[in-house]
């Protein structure tokens, strides 16, 4: 351990006169000068509110934002990393490299959250990876490339410190061999790496081999003020890599933080820069936001920056025109039903993007042909129970009023259960098909914009790819047709969430009409005995209790 980072342990030690030596003599240099790490009460970033000193002591590091604590005082335990995460770590330490865990799986462990992926870097070259530790990984990226490893059905990230990205402005004034005499190499390698990154609280080292959480630009701190700040200057953060803006919006929806004013001025400044972004990266981020319990509030960051203007624009217009005369956007159907559909998932347990997709597309054409609510009710059944004699079984036995939306559902309900509302399910059915062609075909999405009067301010990119739009029209494939001979039953009562994640149509199916039963009824019968469990028993969502130290004793 260095002098120059604070290492909270649990027993107090009373340190050596050569230490205290060393201290007081770092301590009068801070009080000189203090170029990395300042930063004002309620921002974030030990790199980014400093540039205006660098001309007085470039290659100063400001040794006081270093931190390590034991990660077992703040309860992460041993058992939390999976096992073959651990076999990845324990691999590269076998062959004489260092392992770290690194990024939002130690943020989430901080937070008591179950951890999305897990992302290594090791003391080890990408070549090294390969040759010498896992010869059958893949090297993917090219600003950053990084080694995709496979271990027993799960996939890792494993970065290298020796990796050279494209130099990071922010820091390019940064020389640490002026004052890195005495410091420990790891600590300068730790923190190198750590100015590369993109947010503070992503920033983070976990070692479990001597059970230290490793931090350099106070990301412990913001996650204590719930903030996500970069780690460079917000400006220059996102103008190298416009995607983080997305990977701020993910982080901050699913969390529920706040941007720094920094942070959140860059992203209104810089939010129609994501235009430049790849399909498939857009597609990705859009995945990470909708698919893992976080959609609600990813749409309303989404539309409070410009950004949903951007990337889904009919659900921008609605929002905005729905918006006049109101306070709140709880009540609408488009956010009860992604509030709905957050229920079931979280992290750890995401849902394939098709079922999202299948549920925009789905409200898209209620928008544009509301529909009675005792339609809306049997198509929602007829996908969830799998035959048309199980959805008129259950519309029977549903006495509650239905939730009855403007412009959406039309109410009170006159649809009778007969063939004629057989019929108007199936023409549901046709108009949600062509809906989906609004996140795929231009055209069809400035259609459908064509009922907003400000449709010329909405200007959006279409993302979702053919091979997408083919798994989303298979969700709806049969019923648009005779529904006496569709058969779709499922064989199990609860969730297959692993068939649900894969994307297999059925489980799909039968999630996708459940979400929309839960928001047309006011009481809907469970679909099983397992489903509302399911739903409630969120792994990701469930904080570990335990005896252990809060962030705020770290400091």
């Amino acid at each position: 351990m260095t002098a120059a980072r604070r290492c909270t342990d649990l027993s107090s030690l009373s340190p050596p006169p050569a230490l205290l030596s060393r201290l007081s003599s770092a301590a009068s240099r801070l009080l000189q000068t203090r170029q990395y790490g300042s930063r004002k009460e309620g921002d974030g970033g030990g790199l980014r509110n400093a540039r205006s000193s660098s001309g007085s002591r470039p290659g100063f590091i400001d040794r006081s934002s270093w931190r390590c604590f034991d990660s077992r005082a703040v309860g992460i335990p041993p058992g939390a990393i999976p096992v073959n995460c651990w076999s990845v770590l324990q691999m590269l330490k076998r062959k004489g490299f260092e392992a770290y865990l690194v990024g939002g799986c130690v943020r989430d462990f901080l937070l008591k959250r179950a951890p999305k992926d897990f992302d290594v870097i090791t003391t080890a070259s990408l070549k090294q990876i390969k040759q010498l530790v896992f010869k059958r990984c893949f090297i993917i990226g090219t600003r950053f490339p990084i080694c995709q490893v496979k271990m027993r059905g799960s996939t890792f990230e494993v970065s290298s410190f020796s990796t050279n990205p494209t130099q990071v402005k922010g820091s390019k004034n940064l020389n640490c061999s002026e004052q890195s005499d005495g410091d420990d190499q790891g600590d300068i390698l730790r923190w190198k790496n750590s100015l590369k990154r993109d947010f503070t609280i992503n920033s983070l080292f976990f070692n479990p081999f001597n059970n230290r959480v490793y931090d350099y630009v106070n990301g412990v701190m913001d996650l204590r003020k719930n903030k996500v700040c970069t780690v460079i200057p917000a400006h220059v953060s996102f103008k190298e890599d416009s995607a983080r803006i997305l990977r701020g919006l993910r982080v901050a929806a699913r969390l529920g933080f706040q941007f720094s004013s920094e942070t959140s001025t860059a992203i209104r400044d810089l939010s129609p820069s994501i235009i430049n972004i790849d399909k498939t990266r857009l597609m990705m981020e859009m995945r990470y936001m909708l698919s893992h319990g976080a959609a609600e509030s990813s749409i309303r960051l989404l539309g409070k920056y410009g950004l949903l203007d951007i990337l889904l624009p009919f659900q921008a217009a609605y929002l905005s025109d729905q918006m006049k005369g109101r306070s709140s956007d709880r009540d609408l159907m488009l956010m009860k039903l992604l509030a709905n559909l957050d229920k079931f998932f979280s992290a750890d347990w995401p849902c394939h993007s098709s079922l999202w997709l299948g549920l925009l597309a789905f409200h898209t054409a209620l928008v544009n042909y509301p529909q009675d609510a005792q339609v809306i009710k049997a198509f929602a059944a007829l996908m969830h129970f799998g035959t048309w004699d199980s959805a008129i079984e259950f519309l029977k036995q549903d006495v509650g009023a239905p939730a009855i939306f403007v412009p959406e559902a039309l109410g009170p309900s006159r649809a009778k259960l007969d063939d004629n509302l057989m019929k108007q399910t199936s023409q549901l059915a046709s108009l949600v098909n062509s809906s989906v062609d609004t996140f795929t075909s231009l055209d069809t999405l400035k259609q459908s914009l064509a009922r907003y009067s400000k449709a010329s301010q909405f200007s959006g990119v279409v993302f979702v790819s053919a091979k997408e739009r083919s798994r989303v029209l298979g969700i709806f494939k049969g019923l648009d047709s005779d529904l006496t001979s569709y058969v779709e039953t499922r064989g199990m009562h609860g969730i297959d969430y692993r068939l649900l994640d894969y994307g297999d149509t059925g489980e799909v199916r039968f999630v996708l009409g459940k979400v929309i039963l839960d928001t047309m009824c006011e009481e809907s019968p469970p679909a099983s005995t397992n489903d509302a469990a399911a739903a409630l028993a969120k792994p990701g969502a469930d904080r570990a209790d335990g005896d252990h130290r809060p962030l705020s004793s770290l400091f």
